[in-house]
């Protein structure tokens, strides 16, 4: 018999009172660990595969990429792993703190669709066939695919931590069959319905809010932490400096990415709101433009005062992510270049400029078409 593999008989076998096998017997191969103390076994109904998983796990061994198999469930990993994105202990693959926006989401999926099934079970007992079996009972109960990719997003990361960590041998996450998501395109309104969404607000901060997000086109965190010295009516230009997480009013954090933070022009359209709403607030520099003077605007209350003076006015609403997609659609039809059109989202590439917007750019056909023609005839 080979070292380190032995014959695996049922309890019931003939062969354990002497007579011939009658069980159909496999295969159980093992590899010491000294890092761990202790051996590391996994069955085989061949001889064949469990050589060849033996001669691969004694390399991976000496070379510590394989341990022991833990204690550990998976909801006390996702405990740990939650926690560490909150302390930053535990960051992305680029090494940034995870924004708290994403750390709630996180605990969320895990805490309504991924422990209740899998959190009692030990971290490296669980195989792709029981992640499979998961998504699959995701979607049969009316889950839409991009829930189900939703929720599997942070088992992916913590199996992957776990086999950088050498605490799993396979990612039971890779290989899964998921169901395609057919995104749909977010509504993009023209100039003329976004500006009479803006006169139907009644309160003037309100009209300031909304063509700040149609004009500028600032994300809502970026809305939620202007400040009134980052706006220069001189220059005619506002600053993005600083996001606050719509999860928290103390959340102040980073823009979204480097080029997060950026200098906007203020059109005149834009201008007239934020000076007439200057006229009526406090002139402390440090006051946040939409919220109280000390306090960012909560986005829920926002929203629904714009949704019920929209509904009065028998006009169809927009979230504040939609009128910053219709931002960039009148910058692209007033002309505005793909490169400074990136550079005035807060993009961090052009690459995602033009995957985003790309469809908006008017004659890009018929550009193409005529260059070509021009470039043949030439040649």
């Amino acid at each position: 018999m080979p070292e380190g593999i032995r014959r695996l008989h049922s309890r019931n076998c003939s062969s354990k009172r002497g007579q011939r096998c009658d069980c159909g017997a496999g295969w159980e191969a093992s590899v010491y660990s000294s890092l761990d103390r202790k051996k590391i076994r996994k069955s085989f109904p061949t001889l064949a595969a469990a050589r060849a998983w033996r001669s691969e796990a004694a390399t991976a061994v000496n070379r510590r990429a394989m341990r022991a198999p833990g204690s550990t469930t998976l909801r006390e990993a996702a405990a740990t792993f939650i926690e560490g994105m909150r302390t930053g202990a535990v960051r992305t693959r680029s090494g940034d703190v995870y924004k708290p926006s994403v750390v709630r989401s996180y605990s969320s999926s895990l805490e309504r669709r991924v422990l209740p099934e899998l959190g009692a079970r030990r971290v490296s007992d669980i195989g792709r066939r029981d992640v499979q079996r998961l998504a699959d009972q995701l979607l049969a109960t009316g889950a839409d695919p991009s829930t189900v990719r939703g929720a599997l997003m942070p088992l992916r990361v913590i199996f992957r931590r776990a086999l950088e960590d050498g605490d799993v041998t396979v990612n039971p996450c890779t290989g899964l069959r998921l169901p395609a998501v057919r995104g749909r395109r977010d509504r993009i309104v023209s100039a003329e319905e976004a500006a009479a969404l803006i006169d139907a607000l009644p309160r003037r901060r309100d009209r300031a809010l909304w063509a700040t997000a149609f004009y500028a086109g600032l994300r809502l965190g970026e809305l939620r932490g202007l400040r009134w010295q980052d706006i220069d009516f001189a220059a005619g230009s506002l600053r993005v400096e600083r996001a606050i997480d719509q999860g928290s009013n103390r959340g102040v954090i980073e823009p979204k990415s480097r080029a997060g933070r950026r200098v906007v022009p203020i059109v005149s359209r834009l201008r007239g709101h934020l000076q007439a709403l200057q006229d009526e607030c406090p002139s402390d520099p440090a006051s946040y433009v939409f919220g109280d003077p000390r306090q960012p605007f909560v986005s829920a209350t926002a929203y629904e005062r714009a949704r019920v003076a929209w509904r009065s006015a028998g006009l169809a609403g927009i979230t504040m992510h939609e009128a910053r997609h219709t931002c960039a659609s009148i910058f692209i039809a007033a002309g505005v270049n793909p490169k400074p059109l990136s550079e005035l989202m807060g993009h961090a590439s052009i690459t995602i400029t033009l995957d985003r917007y790309g469809h908006l750019m008017p004659g890009a056909r018929d550009e193409v078409r005529g260059l070509v023609d021009a470039y043949l005839d030439r040649a």
